[in-house]
C-alpha cells in the first residue's frame, strides 16, 4: 500500500470513528428547550449590558437544531450613532474565523486533494526540514523535530507553531522581524511590537515561517498558533486558486452568506460596528471606527485564523449549515460523515492540554470540542470557538441549540460577555 493509500485508508477509517462519535446526536429533538425563553434572557442581557453603558450596541442569535434563528439585538453600531445595531451589522469576529477556515479544508479532504494525515511539507516544502527549539529563553538554536507536521496537527493546534502575541524571546522577535503577525492592526502598534512590514501574501508567509523553529515537536502539546492562517497557503496550493476565491465559490456563494468579508467594501462601510477598548469596564476608547476602519481596505494577505468581518445572520447561516451535518435549506457543502469528522475530536493521542484555551479537552477542525456535559452547560459534541473582539459562537447537537453573540471590544477576556451568552442558555436556567 502507498503511502498515499495508506493515507486515505486513515482518512476513511476516523470518517467512520466521528460518525460513531457525533451519530444520533444531531437528530435529537431538543429536551425542553425553547427558543422564545432562551431568547428573553439573551435579549436582557444584550439590553443590561447596553443600558449600564458597558458596551453602545451588541447582538446575538439561537436556532433549534436546523430551524431558522432567533435575532437579537441592543444599542447602536457606535457611541457616537444613532444606527442601531441589528442582525446585518457586520462585527470583527476575528477567531470565529477559524472554524470557517477548518471547514474549507475538511472540503478539500473530502475531495482528496488534502489528506487529514497528509505531510504539511508536501504543500510547503520549507517544512520538510523542521526543528524545535532548545533553549526558547535564550537563542535560536534548535535540533530537527522528531516527528513531521500534519494537517491534522495544524487542525488542533498541536503542530508546534506558536503565535507571536503568546511566546516570548527570541523566537517573537523573530516573528515580528519576518512580519508574521496575521493580526489587523489598525495602523496603531500593538503592545510591546516595535515597527514591522507585513508579509506581502500567504505564499511569503508560509515560507517565512517555515524558516523558524518550532516550540514543541508535532502532535505533542496544544499550543494556540498561526496553524490557521497557514492552512490558507495549504488550501491555495490544494486548490489552485486563492484562498479567498476558495472561500467565496465553495463556502459564502453556496450558503448565502453575501456579508462575510476579509476587505468591506466602501458601500457597506455604514453597516460597520466601531471597535473600543475597554476602559475602567467600558468599552470607552474609540480603537477602529467603523466609517473609516483598517477593515475597509485589503489586508496583506487574508488571514485564516482572525481576518473576516461578517453580520450575525450570515454567521448563522454557517452555524445552520453545521447543525445541518454539512447542509442547509438544501444547499449541502459537505458529506455527513465528513461534516461529523470536522465536530469530532481529532487530537493525536497523549497530547499534553495543560495551557490550552479549551476546557472541554476536545478538538476538531479549528474548534473545540465538547466530549462531555461542560459545566457551563454545553452538552457532548459542541463544537465552536470564540472571537478576540468579544464574540462567540458554537452548535450543540445534544441539546438541538446554535448560538452566538456579537460585541465589539478589546481584550475580550476582561469582560464576562460571551461567558454569558453561553449562561444565558444553560439547559435549565
Amino acid at each position: 500500500m502507498t503511502p498515499w493509500s495508506r493515507r486515505r485508508f486513515l482518512q476513511t477509517s476516523l470518517a467512520a470513528a466521528g460518525a460513531g462519535v457525533l451519530g444520533g446526536l444531531a437528530c435529537r429533538r431538543p429536551a425542553a428547550i425553547e427558543s422564545g425563553t432562551h431568547g428573553a434572557r439573551l435579549d436582557r442581557l444584550l439590553r443590561r449590558y447596553v443600558e449600564s453603558d458597558t458596551l453602545p450596541g451588541a447582538a446575538a442569535s439561537i436556532g433549534l437544531a436546523t430551524e431558522p434563528a432567533h435575532f437579537l439585538s441592543a444599542g447602536t453600531i457606535a457611541r457616537d450613532s444613532d444606527d442601531l445595531v441589528t442582525p446585518d451589522s457586520l462585527f470583527r469576529i476575528m477567531s470565529m474565523s477559524k472554524p470557517i477556515t477548518g471547514i474549507a479544508v475538511m472540503m478539500l479532504i473530502e475531495d482528496g486533494a488534502i489528506g487529514l494525515d497528509q505531510l504539511l511539507a508536501d504543500f510547503v516544502p520549507g517544512f520538510a526540514r523542521a526543528r524545535v527549539l532548545s533553549d526558547p529563553a535564550n537563542a535560536l538554536t534548535s535540533r530537527p523535530a522528531r516527528t513531521p507536521i500534519t494537517i491534522r496537527h495544524l487542525l488542533t493546534h498541536t503542530s508546534g507553531l506558536g503565535y507571536f502575541s503568546r511566546i516570548d524571546g527570541p523566537l517573537r522577535d523573530a516573528y515580528i522581524e519576518l512580519g508574521l503577525l496575521p493580526v489587523r492592526t489598525g495602523g496603531q502598534s500593538l503592545p510591546n511590537v516595535p515597527p514591522f512590514t507585513y508579509a506581502p501574501n500567504l505564499k511569503a508567509f508560509a515560507d517565512r515561517l517555515a524558516t523558524l523553529p518550532l516550540l514543541a515537536d508535532p502532535g505533542t502539546r496544544w499550543i494556540y498558533s498561526m496553524s490557521p492562517d497557514l492552512l490558507g497557503r495549504v488550501i491555495e496550493v490544494a486548490s489552485g486558486t486563492s484562498f479567498e476565491a476558495f472561500l467565496q465559490a465553495r463556502l459564502f456563494a453556496p450558503l448565502g452568506m453575501t456579508s462575510t468579508f476579509f476587505t468591506v467594501p466602501k458601500s457597506e462601510a455604514h453597516r460597520l460596528t466601531s471597535l473600543y477598548t475597554l476602559r475602567e469596564g467600558r468599552a470607552k476608547v474609540l480603537t477602529d471606527p467603523g466609517p473609516t476602519s483598517i477593515c475597509l481596505d485589503p489586508p496583506p494577505f487574508p488571514f485564516g485564523g482572525a481576518g473576516l468581518i461578517a453580520s450575525p445572520r450570515d454567521y448563522d447561516r454557517f452555524l445552520r449549515m453545521l447543525a445541518g451535518e454539512g447542509a442547509t435549506l438544501g444547499t449541502r457543502i459537505l458529506r455527513r460523515p465528513t461534516a461529523r469528522l470536522a465536530m469530532s475530536n481529532l487530537l493525536p493521542p497523549d497530547v499534553d492540554m495543560r495551557g490550552a484555551l479549551v476546557s472541554s479537552q476536545g478538538f476538531g477542525a479549528l474548534g473545540s470540542v465538547a466530549l462531555r456535559t461542560q459545566p457551563n452547560g454545553k452538552g457532548p459534541g459542541t463544537f465552536g470557538w470564540s472571537g478576540g473582539a468579544g464574540t462567540t459562537a458554537f452548535v450543540d447537537p445534544a441539546r438541538g441549540l446554535r448560538v452566538a453573540g456579537y460585541a465589539q471590544y478589546i481584550p475580550a477576556r476582561e469582560l464576562p460577555f460571551r461567558d454569558a451568552i453561553v449562561e444565558a442558555v444553560r439547559a435549565g436556567a
